[in-house]
């Protein structure tokens, strides 16, 4: 099979950092408030208006509070389940590699004895039940598994217990019910294509109540902390951070909000991470060495498209050199700057994963499938000898 002649026009197919918007350049940080304090009058009015625009294109009901914190969405979701779980029963649903971090710090850190731990291996979801008087723990959509809940009817509306959402690859590409979830978490580098280690916060009256009323019992460390004094830090919702932010990123954040704006907004961005999936699908559909790593059609995520190698010959291969061919793989389609970081995550099933988020131009994805079907069998033959 000779090499494909169309190529993608951008490579970049990793799942985070992600691609940057269409057009992209660096001139979209002209303006960029570098060198200036994020303590000054411009610095912080230029993060309040993150906030506010961050809100406006999610739709986040007017009692809904968001703040920037530190470390990506992990220092989101650390800091959520940090300040408000204890002071009743949890339980986690765990399907993936973040889930599974967020249930051994339950487990392990914060020791919380009245746990329930339903968990399924990668590709699966655990029974999605919702007790609505204990709080619960889950992501929406498995970065590393491309596996995501379809939908929020399982959630309860009316409960005691606080819902905790990992929402960081979802959100902004699939409708998520605000009315249901008290805590989602999330990061700029998924499907805006922002930048690294800048977390976001949402909080429901709900959560900002038991933020009010619990003083956990293990100590929190500053960077950690969202009370002061018995009393929720408000400066956090106000665009006054806990530690020093990088206006460059802020300034690359508003570029993507601003883009995802002039292009029809929160629907239009899930209709183009949509539009992937269903791409992918109809080659997978169409290819026998490859399948989907969620079997559900129902549970396949749009944004983290995760695919195993099921050609019988392959399958056969130790582990070890299913992922050496993997790896293989991905390294042809670099050096030929056709795809960059499309292998599959370390611990899930051997595979590839592309990412489908509304800054991935379908044209592209389309691009890159004939070179997937040449890599693949150019990479094959030097693992199996049929």
């Amino acid at each position: 099979m000779g090499k494909p002649e169309k190529r993608p026009a951008n490579p970049c197919f990793g799942s985070g950092p992600t691609a940057k918007r269409p057009g992209w350049s660096v001139t979209a940080l002209e303006g960029a408030l570098v060198g200036r304090s994020h303590r000054g009058k411009e610095a912080r009015a230029r993060l309040a208006l993150l906030l506010e625009r961050s809100a406006r294109l999610l739709g986040l009901p007017a009692d809904y509070r968001i703040g920037l914190v530190p470390g990506s969405d992990t220092g989101a979701f650390e800091m959520a389940l940090w300040n408000l779980l204890g002071p009743r029963g949890v339980d986690v649903l765990a399907f993936e590699s973040f889930g599974y971090g967020w249930q051994a710090d339950i487990e392990k850190e914060l020791q919380i004895v009245d746990r329930r731990i339903l968990r399924a291996d990668y590709g699966e979801l655990p029974p999605l039940a919702h007790d609505p008087e204990r709080d619960l723990v889950f992501t929406w959509n498995g970065t590393t598994s491309g596996v995501r809940v379809p939908d929020g009817a399982w959630l309860a509306a009316e409960r005691a217990g606080l819902t905790l959402c990992d929402a960081t690859s979802a959100i902004f590409a699939m409708a998520l019910p605000w009315d249901r979830l008290d805590v989602v978490t999330y990061s700029w580098q998924k499907v805006l294509g922002g930048e690294a280690q800048h977390g976001m916060l949402i909080l429901s009256p709900r959560a900002m109540a038991r933020l009010e009323s619990w003083r956990p019992p293990w100590p929190l460390p500053k960077l950690l902390r969202l009370t002061a004094g018995a009393k929720p830090i408000e400066g956090i919702f106000r665009g006054e951070t806990i530690n020093t932010p990088s206006m460059l990123a802020v300034e690359d954040a508003l570029d993507g909000l601003a883009w995802a704006e002039r292009i029809g907004g929160l629907a239009a961005l899930i209709a183009r991470s949509a539009a992937n999936l269903e791409l992918v699908a109809a080659w997978v559909a169409r290819t026998p060495w490859i399948e989907f790593l969620a079997r559900r059609p129902e549970t396949r995520s749009s944004t983290s498209i995760c695919l195993e190698l099921v050609d019988p010959p392959v399958r056969a291969l130790p582990r070890a050199r299913q992922v050496e061919l993997i790896n293989a793989l991905a390294d042809r389609l670099a050096a030929q700057r056709v795809a960059y970081d499309i292998a599959g995550y370390r611990d899930a099933p051997p595979g590839l994963r592309l990412w489908g988020g509304a800054t991935v131009e379908a044209d592209d994805l389309a691009a890159l499938l004939p070179w997937l079907e040449w890599a693949y069998h150019a990479t094959r033959s030097d693992f199996v000898k049929d």
